[in-house]
């Protein structure tokens, strides 16, 4: 017997804000929308494809009615394609992401931020050519 990671999911407060910021840093799309959620992903899952092999999970926002409390128990990393660290922060920046510490210290080669509702994740290295 064999599961497959096929969705992550985010608590928040606004499914649409998040769903399309997320949209916006890894060129996802909206798949689908419901009551109180909204599900993003790079592709659309069948039934098939996912029995057949494992594929990039998509990721779905619930609204709930509580805030964030804490340091997140788990993040997302995330690596710039097509330009460097440094840039991609700054457009990140610009989509509505903040610096966040977590405790880091200095000297790393990624930076801790964290998306419009306060949950953190990492920009990595760059893999950009």
């Amino acid at each position: 017997m064999t599961s497959r990671f096929t969705e992550l999911t985010v608590d928040c407060r606004d499914p649409e804000r998040l769903a399309a910021f997320w949209c916006e840093v890894l060129d996802f799309k909206v798949i689908d929308r419901g009551e109180h959620k909204v599900e993003i992903g790079s592709w659309v899952p069948t039934v098939e494809e996912v029995r057949a092999r494992q594929m990039p999970p998509t990721v779905v926002f619930i609204q709930v009615p509580e805030g964030r409390s804490g340091k997140n128990r788990l993040h997302l990393d995330v690596s710039p394609i097509d330009g460097g660290t440094d840039a991609e922060v700054t457009r990140l920046l610009a989509l509505g992401a903040t610096r966040a510490d977590v405790g880091q210290g200095t000297g790393h080669n990624w930076v801790v931020m964290a998306d419009p509702e306060g949950n953190e994740f990492c920009v990595l290295r760059s893999l950009a050519p």
